[in-house]
């Protein structure tokens, strides 16, 4: 039986593949003299529309029309005839004014059946990376208490790309900036106190610009239960400073528990406050100082803004010892990322709030003596509800905020997931609560792991029939909605470069939604296990295309942090 083993498994994605081979024509037919020198040109290998154009093409042509003063038909059809003869092309043709369209080898796509099996659970990933060391830093917020669904978009956009990095052979290390330090924890420590000691019976003042909202008020409580009154014996600074060590580690560990019910585990959880005490931010100060990038005005010390990209100077150390801004503990935190543990790139991901930061934290950057395109910063924006047809304020917490945690107790982490990473993160979006909880093929969650249930139950049947698949004829495979699902199984390489390349995940859940369709028009159309003897030939070729689509549904949905259930 045909199992097209002894064929070599790609080293790259189809579409890079092809790209190359036009390349390749180009500077070959350059070297014979059939076409003039073209210089650099990036080529770009597009879907083709509509099945009359093959199932990629290419514009290169119209692109090198003016640099090789030729019509862009004959270089098209230069093109075309140059990469003819490879084994994924079955076929390669010139179009007007100038396109080059592909169709794939039937042959070759029956054999990716066998590559993505060879390939199993990890099936998709490239070598685009070459280790290189990705550091992605999301949420990151204060702890001041419990995560809401802005952080939770957050978690989901930072999580996924992390992950999509590592699947395209970064060495990623996922990070939470703890901010336990500066003025807003001095403030919430104050007002901590502060409830504190009203929670055990004292009069005593919230301080200016306190944190208002009930959980602070809550929390004072558990810790006077649970502490007794001993702080109210103490002096005040010894016990706002025991009081904020035992806040900071209690909210951080129900944060660690908050984006665990995303299915989300950090590398490292590190700590302003440590960095501050340690003397990394004044050794930052000192470096900025010998780089002659520090001023000092009015009591306070700036960083420059001349000629870093930043309109003006930024304060880095408060007027009166009133010690670091954000600002001034962000860049030694950057400075700590690139000069201390060497990543070589740095993504953030932030909320919507902090595009004012931007520009400035890579003038920073910049002013470190450091390549400001190594740090790429992503803003996740706002999100709203929908329920019915009604917006909503989703909240049991007196309309103060909406938790992660009851997000996630009314949906699911994988509606969660799937939902907001199907938005670009620059994109506010409305998270439809009706829709994400239901268990209808509207629901795009629903209809993706259903796919694979389904999936999952026809291998299942496979094998209490005793139906030997292991060796199959997989030239068989040659019904149109056969091909049409192994041309969407073998796109998921494709979609881990591009989403790196985007430096976001949000192709993942599109793909996924497009695979699972392309499985259901497979199985409407093609029957996998006959009761007829004479059908068995194609059913095991059938069984190891239902096994390669398994293979890639699941790998897309360990990427998006889903689950992959096998009964629904």
């Amino acid at each position: 039986m045909l199992r097209f083993s002894s064929m070599p498994i790609p080293s790259m994605p189809i579409r890079e593949q092809l790209a190359a081979y036009v390349q390749q024509a180009l500077s070959d037919s350059e070297a014979s003299g059939d076409l003039p020198a073209a210089g650099s040109v990036d080529i770009v290998i597009d879907k083709s529309k509509g099945d009359e154009n093959g199932d990629f093409g290419t514009n290169a042509a119209l692109r090198l029309a003016r640099t090789m003063q030729l019509a862009p038909i004959e270089i098209a059809e230069k093109i075309a005839a140059a990469i003819a003869d490879h084994p994924e092309i079955e076929r390669a043709w010139a179009a007007a004014p100038g396109f080059v369209n592909i169709q794939l080898s039937e042959k070759w796509l029956q054999a990716q059946v066998t590559v993505v099996r060879d390939a199993g659970a990890d099936f998709g990933s490239v070598d685009k990376g070459h280790g290189e060391t990705v550091q992605v830093e999301f949420v990151s917020v204060n702890p001041t208490g419990p995560l809401h669904v802005g952080h939770a978009r957050g978690a989901v956009i930072g999580s996924g790309i992390a992950n999509v990095f590592e699947a395209a052979g970064y060495d990623v290390t996922r990070e939470y900036y703890v901010n336990d330090g500066g003025n807003q924890m001095r403030v919430y420590n104050d007002t901590l106190y502060a409830r504190y000691m009203q929670a055990a019976g004292h009069e005593v003042a919230l301080p200016e610009g306190a944190y208002e909202g009930e959980y602070l008020v809550e929390y004072a409580k558990t810790l006077l239960e649970r502490e007794g009154d001993r702080f109210t014996k103490m002096d005040r600074t010894d016990a706002i400073a025991e009081m904020a060590a035992l806040s900071v580690k209690d909210t951080v560990d129900m944060i660690r528990e908050d984006v665990a019910l995303l299915g989300i585990e950090y590398d490292v959880w590190f700590s302003e406050l440590a960095m501050l005490n340690s003397g990394k931010f004044d050794q930052t100060i000192r470096y900025l100082e010998d780089r002659g990038q520090i001023v000092d005005r009015d009591g306070a010390r700036w960083l420059s803004g001349d000629g870093e990209g930043e309109d003006g100077d930024n304060v880095v150390i408060r007027s009166g010892g009133g010690g670091p801004t954000y600002f001034g503990g962000d860049i030694a935190y950057h400075h700590d990322k690139f000069a201390e543990r060497h990543f070589d790139r740095v993504i953030n991901v932030w909320g919507a709030d902090h595009h004012g930061h931007v520009a400035r934290l890579k003038a920073a950057v910049g002013a470190l003596g450091l390549d400001p395109e190594r740090l790429t910063i992503i803003l996740n924006q706002m999100v709203s509800f929908k329920e019915g047809e009604e917006t909503v304020r989703f909240s049991k917490r007196k309309g103060v905020m909406v938790t992660l945690r009851e997000l996630v107790g009314e949906v699911g982490s994988d509606a969660c997931r799937y939902i907001f990473m199907s938005r670009s993160p620059d994109a506010q979006m409305e998270f439809d609560i009706e829709l994400a909880a239901s268990q209808s093929m509207d629901n795009p969650v629903y209809y993706v792991q259903y796919a694979h249930a389904r999936i999952s139950s026809i291998l299942r049947n496979a094998d209490e029939q005793e139906v030997e698949w292991e060796e199959a004829d997989l030239s068989l495979l040659t019904h149109p909605a056969e091909l049409e699902l192994i041309k969407r199984i073998i796109e998921l390489p494709d979609v881990i470069v591009s989403s790196v390349e985007r430096v976001e995940a949000t192709q993942l859940p599109y793909y996924a939604y497009e695979l699972a369709r392309s499985f259901t028009g497979f199985y409407e159309q093609c029957r996998v296990l006959s009761e007829d003897p004479d059908d068995l030939p194609v059913s095991r070729a059938r069984l190891q295309l239902v096994d390669a689509a398994r293979y890639a549904l699941a790998r897309t949905l360990s990427l998006m942090g889903m689950s992959a259930p096998e009964k629904m």
